[in-house]
């Protein structure tokens, strides 16, 4: 990490994105800086043991791929609240060694919210003695923590934080409320999220003004961009797979009493079996979700690095908005590739949610020719 250099590792990005997008002649493109240093809300480590210590540590690699440890004493892109407990931790860890040993990993999952989740990873058994320490551990550090090894998990408050988002809603800032489980998928990057949740919010808000129907998302994941977006449009169907953000995407739109959401557990290629009438799902039946009901103008997708599968994007040609959030600009191209027969991109930004990485977040907005 050298934010001296931030500013040209982001105009190789720009560079980068601007290149191999060209072909499809895109809009200026937009883009979302990151802070340049205390940006991250996880962070996991390695514990290093030696005869009379133990350190956080990760793994460096040679230019012949041999692997050394690198002590970890702070972690300059983990938030303020991350690099201060650090320390902390380790000396309550170092001062009982029935806390410290066999201690494997530690991973902390941080929020804006101010909620601190941490989770001790052991290669033994814990019992009641480890318990009892770790309440008390939990107390001192006002921290939720979690004690995992081997076919075990012991949750001692909750396995999940509270995030806060603020985001701008036609023109008025409203707070939206999400779980982020242990182990589950969240943006990393909170501020660059709200970049991210503010962009898409924006285009909808554009697409309303002119016809304000149905919104369909796959890959909702805990709600991110569901709850925002469920106030530019009638209703909105979000789809999921993982049960475990299908259930945080339930609490969310429970906690911030959204009245024009349903959640359907399904992945995208069940979503396209269902839409096209292939299959009939349960589970769609037990949710009373009927998608026929539905009169979508918009789909919003942010799938994995994978991208979209073919028969998904032959759904999603058929819609007059497609508000794309990507992970991985080369199957966003390899996708385009397909969409650009049937839209055209309106909006095109690229979103610095990975600094000092090679990794690119964008958002295309594409409108139906």
């Amino acid at each position: 990490m050298n934010p001296q250099a931030y500013q040209a590792q982001l105009s190789a990005k720009i560079e980068r994105v601007q290149s191999q997008f060209a072909e499809f002649n895109p809009p200026t493109l937009e883009v979302y800086e990151s802070p340049v240093s205390n940006f991250r809300q996880r962070a996991e480590f390695r514990i290093w043991h030696t005869e009379d210590d133990l350190f956080y540590a990760m793994f460096e690699r040679n230019d012949s791929g041999n692997k050394s440890v690198a002590r970890v004493d702070e972690f300059p892109i983990a938030s303020r609240a991350i690099n201060e407990l650090m320390p902390i931790l380790l000396d309550h860890l170092k001062a009982d060694p029935l806390l410290s040993e066999r201690l494997f990993e530690v991973h902390f999952l941080n929020t804006l919210y101010g909620q601190m989740l941490v989770t001790l990873i052991y290669h033994k058994k814990l019992g009641e003695s480890w318990q009892a320490l770790a309440n008390d551990l939990a107390d001192k550090l006002n921290i939720k923590l979690i004690g995992r090894s081997r076919g075990q998990k012991i949750v001692l408050s909750d396995d999940f934080v509270v995030e806060k988002m603020t985001v701008s809603i036609k023109g008025q800032d409203e707070d939206f409320y999400y779980q982020q489980i242990e182990g589950g998928f969240s943006q990393p990057n909170a501020y660059v999220c709200r970049h991210m949740l503010n962009f898409a919010c924006d285009v909808a808000d554009k697409i309303s003004q002119n016809d304000q129907r149905d919104l369909l998302e796959l890959y909702c994941g805990n709600g991110n961009f569901t709850l925002p977006l469920s106030k530019y449009f009638n209703r909105v169907l979000a789809t999921e797979l993982a049960k475990s953000s299908v259930n945080s995407a339930k609490w969310a739109v429970d906690h911030n009493d959204i009245q024009n959401i349903a959640i359907a557990r399904l992945s995208a290629e069940e979503f396209s079996q269902a839409h096209n009438g292939e299959r009939e799902f349960r589970r769609l039946a037990e949710s009373d979700i009927d998608i026929k009901s539905y009169d979508f103008n918009t789909v919003f997708v942010d799938p994995p690095r994978a991208g979209i599968d073919d028969e998904t994007l032959k759904i999603l040609a058929n819609f007059e908005n497609i508000i794309y959030i990507s992970c991985n600009p080369d199957t966003l191209f390899d996708n385009l590739q397909m969409l650009y027969h049937t839209h055209e991109i309106k909006r095109f930004a690229l979103f610095d949610q990975f600094p000092y990485t090679h990794h690119i977040e964008s958002g295309v907005w594409l409108v139906k020719r």
